[in-house]
């Protein structure tokens, strides 16, 4: 059996970091070199799934690091 708490045991803190530069979905989206749609996805926790390359072009985007914007909250 499945332990549903498992899916938030990563936070998503893109919309912080965002906020943090004055982003927007558009702006991210186009430096990053993503799609407005994958940006959006990410941002509202609509996919259960980030490609590394994704995570990179964000972090590139935004200049930070990972941590910055997905945190690891163990049970």
């Amino acid at each position: 059996m499945v332990n549903d708490k498992l899916e938030f045991m990563i936070k998503n803190k893109l919309s912080e970091m965002m906020g943090i530069r004055r982003m927007n979905m558009a702006e991210t989206a186009r430096i990053a070199g993503l799609s407005h749609v994958a940006v959006f996805k990410i941002y509202h926790n609509k996919t259960k799934t980030i490609e590394l390359e994704t995570i990179n072009k964000l972090c590139y985007a935004l200049n930070c690091r990972i941590q910055d914007i997905f945190e690891y909250i163990p049970d």
